[in-house]
């Protein structure tokens, strides 16, 4: 699947196994990006520059990473280089510390682990379920050309907060205070939704990480 014109642009995997995965397409296409979705362990076969990992459920995306076999190759791409972009879920399967909720500071215990590839400490719906849904605006740092970081629009949805980085870790962006954005050599992390929104920045940073 490739959007009209897409040319020579590099190739993005887009996470198709549960969540917001369409919305990020939907973007993919507007930027004229190639794209295409990984569903099973097959798909790992096919060829791709870089990776989106979707909002959505993240328990439920790690299981299922785990259960078809996809998660311990995907890592060991993002661990080798490849650019990955993690969005509100996916940000919290490329955390290496997650905590749980109220009260709770330690990790996700039994629950299934992402890909624990980004040195960031993430709580789970931080900022409360559905009814706790909010948008914001706030800047954002673009990693390869600071004089181009303006405000974007944020949407929050269940939406994870990032409570600690390690060392190497950039921070792109902060809304009410709090650190929504980070990046860590080839890893973007997101507690926010961009792909519900009409701005295109922050896949383009992501893209530039690409090229």
């Amino acid at each position: 699947m490739c959007a009209t014109g897409c040319g020579e642009s590099p190739r993005v995997a887009v996470l198709a196994l549960q969540g917001a995965f369409a919305e990020h397409e939907v973007v993919l296409a507007k930027l004229g990006v190639r794209w295409t979705e990984l569903r099973e362990a097959g798909d790992l076969r096919k060829e791709f520059d870089a990776l989106i990992l979707p909002g959505g459920e993240s328990t439920v995306q790690a299981k299922l990473l785990e259960d078809l076999g996809m998660l311990a190759p995907l890592k060991a791409r993002i661990e080798g280089g490849m650019p990955v972009l993690g969005t509100c879920a996916g940000a919290i399967l490329l955390a290496e510390g997650i905590d749980e909720g109220k009260g709770s500071g330690s990790c996700s215990g039994g629950s299934p682990r992402g890909f624990a590839t980004m040195p960031i400490r993430v709580r789970r719906n931080a900022y409360g379920r559905q009814l706790g849904s909010f948008r914001t605006e706030g800047l954002f740092a673009c990693c390869k050309n600071p004089s181009k970081s303006g405000k974007i629009p944020m949407t929050f949805v269940r939406a994870p907060r990032i409570e600690a980085v390690g060392e190497g870790v950039e921070v792109l962006a902060r809304a009410h205070g709090d650190i929504v954005a980070v990046r860590y050599g080839n890893q973007m992390a997101l507690s926010f939704h961009p792909e519900l929104d009409d701005d295109t920045s922050v896949h383009e940073v992501f893209l530039s990480l690409v090229r």
